[in-house]
């Protein structure tokens, strides 16, 4: 099978980089996971920190077979795959040798395409720069807001009102707004308790 029908088909990926460390935001913060950035994206935020995974062609596509031999390298069990945007190929065939590997799975998505893959942990980031599609919101286990305008707190709630009630909501300031929106955002879950906050604890503790 050609390179390109295999990404199609989600057995070869383009990789644009992958590491262990400690899961810097969200439910998860300070747990040990391998992090595997798909290069990839057609959200396009003007603030993502990641702008060179924009582009797929840029990184080399591997077998899954190989991405999980990499893994395997490391003590931690815990898998964290991201981008660029990770939905942009079928996860399946990764998510299962991951999982035959005895890997937790996560994800971290903008959900702006159709949900593929077997995880334990969906962590649904959405963006205003491109919808998400309808198939996130059930398997959401946690909705997390980047909040960089003020008008950012209604789209979290547009958002919370979709996703199952077992969802966790977590409003993040984004790095750069941080100074300006803390606040804001302590005010806002102090108001409204369904809400948690979560910070890239990474960043403060200079962790790649």
């Amino acid at each position: 099978m050609e390179k390109k029908k295999e990404v199609e088909a989600g057995t070869m990926l383009p990789v644009m980089e992958a590491f262990y460390t400690i899961q810097g935001e969200g439910t998860f913060s300070g747990h040990p996971a391998y992090f595997i950035r798909l290069g990839g994206c057609d959200v396009g935020c003007v603030w993502c920190d990641v702008k060179d995974s924009w582009e797929a062609a840029k990184w080399p596509v591997l077998t899954i077979e190989d991405i999980v031999a990499e893994a395997r390298q490391y003590p931690g069990r815990k898998v964290v795959i991201t981008g660029g945007e990770p939905l942009m190929y079928n996860l399946n065939p990764l998510t299962t040798l991951l999982k035959k590997e005895g890997f937790t799975t996560h994800i971290e998505t903008s959900g702006a395409h159709p949900f593929s893959g077997e995880f334990d942990w969906v962590c649904f980031s959405p963006k205003k720069f491109k919808a998400p599609h309808p198939s996130i919101y059930e398997v959401a286990n946690e909705l997390k807001v980047v909040i960089f305008h003020k008008s950012d707190f209604d789209f979290a709630e547009k958002h919370a009102s979709q996703v199952n009630k077992a969802c966790k909501l977590l409003l993040q300031p984004e790095w750069s707004k941080a100074k300006i929106f803390t606040n804001e955002i302590i005010t806002y879950a102090k108001s409204h308790p369904n809400w948690n906050i979560s910070l890239q604890t990474h960043k403060f503790m200079d962790i790649p």
